[in-house]
């Protein structure tokens, strides 16, 4: 099921299953979400609704805060995570049910790279998520271990799970090289109060992203 709420495209995946289900909210710009859905079904028994989410403007509505470029060439990040996450729950959420012939019994939120990032930052500004992936998530963006470590994660959060491909700080980048330092250290900080897990994956940042999205999400299911 596809459809469009304020310039958004949407997608519904298990619309037609009854009772009250974990309603997992994937941010992205591709069109992963089908795959991502077929290989959490052959991981996980437990059944859930799969509802993407794709971002218009990635380095725009996905980063916390203002950061420049990491590379000549591209464009900056523009920090407007906050308004992004304000229309999902205030806008999109709500019309789900038009669409969705169940209710949730919680929602996660999970995404990719930067995606990845944002749905770990919104875990500290709202209470609307339990669960959380961050697959390859962009744990190098400046200050982000900072908040992570000085504010406090959503007292509604009881599970995070993060991954990593092993290859992924082996950059030039100086700033992205910091990414697994960062995920470690970040994982064992929330690891004292939540649930929390990092897995290594083999490869770099480009490999295998739809099942490395997909078993954050079965782990999530499992636990």
């Amino acid at each position: 099921m596809n459809f469009t709420i304020k310039d958004h495209k949407i997608e519904i995946f298990g619309a037609d299953k009854t009772g009250k289900l974990p309603f997992i909210i994937l941010i992205g710009d591709r069109d992963e979400a089908e795959e991502v859905y077929e290989i959490v079904r052959t991981r996980c028994d437990q059944e859930f609704i799969l509802i993407a989410i794709h971002a218009k403007d990635w380095n725009s509505e996905l980063s916390p805060w203002y950061c420049d470029p990491v590379f000549k060439g591209t464009e900056a990040f523009a920090g407007k995570a906050d308004d992004f996450l304000t229309l999902i729950i205030n806008e999109i959420l709500p019309q789900l049910n038009e669409y969705i012939n169940t209710s949730p019994s919680y929602y996660a939120l999970c995404g990719y790279s930067l995606a990845g990032l944002f749905a770990l930052y919104s875990a500290y500004r709202c209470d609307s998520f339990q669960k959380i992936v961050s697959a390859s998530g962009s744990l190098w963006y400046p200050g982000f271990i900072e908040m992570v470590t000085k504010e406090k994660i959503s007292k509604e959060i009881n599970t995070v799970y993060l991954s990593l491909g092993d290859s992924e700080a082996k950059t030039r980048n100086q700033l992205m090289a910091r990414v697994q330092d960062n995920s470690e250290k970040i994982a064992a900080y929330l690891s004292q109060n939540i649930n929390t897990v990092l897995e290594l994956n083999e490869g770099n940042h480009f490999n295998d992203p739809e099942l490395r999205i997909a078993k954050g999400i079965a782990y999530i299911l499992n636990t």
